[in-house]
């Protein structure tokens, strides 16, 4: 299907712009970059209740957290709540670069939601993304009288390498090594960092933000060991079984590398039980929701996204 025309204009813009390929710079310069495009590529934050910056302790230093109350929430209510982990191929990615979203998901939901800064790679290798989110879990879910939260409806989600590591607290959740969460978002996810060759990364080579070479660049930094690829941690698609983790949403988009490992995941969990809605939206690319203000799409899929999580925790 031809790509959505403002997803085309961001296209026109980077290329017009004379903007490098990500995998043509170094880890530090692609984060210059991802951050200089905020502005340019998101509409201007929404007005939320309450944001507050926190921190949690973590396996090697304390861990940033930011916490949104959206609009019209009750201050002192405990509130359901999204633990959100962003995107960025565990090598870019910032509370400031999500910002907008995290807003705009608080106020979809009429809820709040928690923002996890983990630590990047290539500085930090895996696991050390997965440890850090794994520790602000327990935090969250043990502070949650603290926070305002209700401990009975928290969710997990995130978009690309976010959508990663929440499946794999969702299957870490399962198993006993944290709380379960009682939802699991999971926005573009990577799902199966051995698998790099699948048709979906032969039809984004040029242009896109995410291509199959910037994809396997992220994969390099993030876990260059080959065999550890295959660890359910980093390829939840490859975990023996995903029976028992929590009800899913999942959306896939039709120009991205990772579409095809996003659909098989979204299958894998249906006939292994688990209920999962599944919405693919087949004229967008990869990290169209934090590009709202050329991309007016990218709202409409944050607020079906939010419809699903409200629908859950039986919000009107």
């Amino acid at each position: 299907m031809p790509l959505d025309p403002g997803a085309q204009a961001v296209l026109d813009l980077i290329r017009d712009s004379g903007r490098p390929a990500l995998h043509t710079l170094t880890p530090d310069q692609a984060r210059e970059v991802s951050t200089a495009a905020t502005p340019v590529l998101q509409p201007d934050p929404q007005d939320v209740v309450e944001v507050a910056d926190l921190a949690c302790p973590g396996p090697a230093g304390p861990i940033g957290l930011r916490h949104y109350r959206g609009i019209g929430t009750d201050p002192n209510a405990a509130l359901p709540c999204l633990v959100f982990i962003h995107g960025g191929g565990w090598v870019i990615g910032s509370l400031y670069t999500y910002d907008q979203l995290c807003r705009s998901l608080a106020n979809h939901l009429g809820a709040c939601v928690i923002s996890v800064d983990y630590r990047l790679a290539p500085e930090h290798r895996f696991p050390a993304a997965v440890d850090d989110c794994a520790a602000a879990w327990r935090f969250i879910n043990a502070e949650a009288a603290s926070l305002r939260i209700d401990p009975a409806r928290i969710a997990v989600g995130g978009d690309s390498a976010g959508g990663n590591l929440s499946a794999v607290l969702a299957l870490m959740g399962r198993d006993g090594a944290v709380s379960p969460p009682g939802f699991q978002l999971l926005l573009y996810p990577a799902t199966d960092l051995a698998a790099v060759a699948r048709p979906s990364y032969d039809r984004c080579i040029d242009g896109y933000p995410l291509t199959a070479a910037t994809m396997r660049w992220f994969i390099d930094h993030y876990i260059p060991d080959l065999p550890s690829r295959t660890d359910w941690r980093a390829s939840p698609l490859r975990a023996a079984s995903l029976a028992g983790t929590a009800p899913a949403f999942v959306m896939t988009c039709g120009h991205d590398p990772l579409c095809d490992e996003g659909v098989a995941y979204a299958e894998r969990l249906d006939v292994e039980g688990v209920p999962v809605t599944h919405l693919h939206v087949a004229n967008q690319m990869h990290a169209y929701l934090t590009m709202g203000r050329l991309v007016p799409t990218s709202d409409i899929t944050l607020r079906q996204a939010a419809a699903a999580l409200r629908a859950h925790w039986g919000l009107a």
